[in-house]
């Protein structure tokens, strides 16, 4: 049986982490199912009280399942969050967030969704939330994001291709192929066409997408 631990919630926004733990299986090793991330991720939804949210889609990672919020009114991304699936035995995932990730520990992204994220994440200008009334334009236009990642894909991978791309306030994030298979994720600054990969999710295993 699964039981919610603990829940910060700021009432101006949505990225904070919030917990919902099992109260078996604790032990290194044991590692969540794509069914309990989708049930974590709707919890997750419903604690940030706003209706405007929804949940686009779920990827299953080799470390993780990751996991688009948008806008229903927009369209527009509005931030990204992480569940780890197992104990990270490298501290891969304690050591960026500055803590320890437990097991079912529902977190914002890091990298692009902290940095670049204009509307929703406290760490650029504090606006956050539903509440909050900020321009969704950008200089780098969608087709441009697409043309520096792709560059960044040609200079470091060997038959890599974008593929779907999302809008956030800020930025795009872009999924990736590697003949022709999905392989990874990466960022592209929505002002300076800058590139951040994604380096923390580790082999692709599923997605499932919400309509």
């Amino acid at each position: 049986m699964w039981q919610g631990q603990s829940q910060v919630q700021n009432q101006q926004g949505m990225m904070n982490q919030w917990s919902q733990q099992p109260s078996t299986q604790t032990q290194p090793g044991a590692t969540l199912t794509m069914d309990q991330a989708k049930v974590f991720a709707q919890q997750y939804l419903a604690s940030t009280g706003n209706p405007n949210l929804a949940v686009k889609e779920i990827m299953e990672f080799q470390y993780n399942f990751y996991i688009i919020y948008y806008e229903k009114d927009t369209g527009t991304g509005a931030f990204e969050m992480l569940i780890w699936k197992q104990f990270p035995s490298n501290g891969m995932g304690g050591g960026m967030m500055g803590g320890r990730v437990t097991l079912g520990t529902i977190m914002p992204e890091p990298g692009p969704n902290m940095m670049w994220n204009t509307k929703y994440s406290p760490m650029t200008n504090g606006k956050m939330g539903y509440g909050a009334q900020v321009s969704s334009t950008m200089t780098v236009s969608g087709s441009q994001a697409e043309q520096f990642a792709q560059a960044y894909l040609n200079a470091n991978f060997q038959n890599a291709k974008t593929e779907m791309a999302t809008e956030f306030y800020g930025y795009y994030t872009f999924d990736f192929t590697v003949n022709g298979k999905i392989t990874g994720m990466l960022s592209v600054n929505g002002n300076t066409g800058q590139v951040w990969y994604h380096s923390w999710h580790g082999d692709f295993i599923q997605e499932v997408e919400f309509d």
